[in-house]
């Protein structure tokens, strides 16, 4: 049965960064996940975590101010994202993270896709034993984003066949990127290895938009899933108040386990 964290970047905003987990452990959320760990120490985490399981970290962007998204496929950048690599690398060892979103920065064209190629490829040697993710983000909410499609992200995952890489599935950006979330995670569904779900068309809370999260849990299921389904969403309220799809969906886990 899946297991739930709740992305703290975006979920309890009400509270400072380091209260949040314990507000997820009481919202009924299994675990947590942040995209970007790197303004406190690990060992403030560790002590706010408190045991809670981190499902997933982004490696750092850079200057996101000044428009970078990461480096792993921006030519002449190899250094910029070994480091930032190793730097996340190190971060989602000290927190115990299943997994790290490795960010393929703003880049077009083919020399970018060998530098990420080549990066990708060094980094899952330097870590065997983590998980790591790609995410086709929209160009919406990204412009210029290297990674803008969920059939090019399978198509480098196939032709790298590395054990430790697959694609982050968001529901929001296969959405918004494919127009039909569902036909994406029918073709993709066997290359996935981290899920991420918001609701349609508004990013809130999940649910609506004409995909099923029951019959995505179901198959999760019957797949053995190891990792999270993270609620990754912009809460259109106070986040405690907009929690009634998780208690739904946990419901339906003790059904099963019945």
């Amino acid at each position: 049965m899946p297991r739930f964290a709740a992305n703290v970047t975006m979920l309890f905003t009400e509270v400072p960064m380091l209260a949040r987990p314990d507000l997820a452990r009481e919202a009924g959320f299994d675990g947590v996940e942040v995209l970007f760990p790197y303004d406190h120490a690990p060992r403030d985490w560790q002590a706010a975590l408190a045991g809670m399981p981190v499902a997933l970290i982004n490696t750092h962007p850079g200057d996101w101010a000044s428009g970078d998204r990461g480096h792993a496929a921006v030519p002449g950048q190899e250094e910029a994202f070994r480091a930032s690599f190793l730097r996340a690398a190190d971060v989602a060892g000290q927190l115990g993270a299943c997994r790290i979103h490795v960010m393929a920065g703003v880049a077009r064209g083919e020399q970018a896709e060998a530098t990420y190629r080549d990066n990708l490829t060094w980094a899952a040697e330097q870590v065997p034993d983590i998980a790591l993710t790609i995410e086709p983000l929209n160009p919406d909410d990204m412009p210029g984003y290297f990674l803008n499609d969920f059939d090019q992200a399978a198509r480098i995952i196939d032709d790298l066949a590395l054990p430790n890489l697959g694609i982050q599935f968001d529901l929001w950006h296969a959405a918004r990127i494919h127009g039909d979330a569902d036909a994406v995670w029918a073709r993709h569904k066997g290359r996935v290895n981290h899920v991420q779900i918001a609701g349609f068309p508004g990013r809130n809370e999940p649910g609506g938009g004409g995909f099923d999260l029951t019959g995505l849990c179901a198959e999760l299921d019957q797949a053995d899933y190891a990792g999270f389904v993270s609620a990754e969403y912009l809460p259109a309220r106070a986040t405690v108040h907009g929690l009634m799809w998780l208690a739904a969906l946990k419901a339906r886990n003790r059904l099963i386990g019945a």
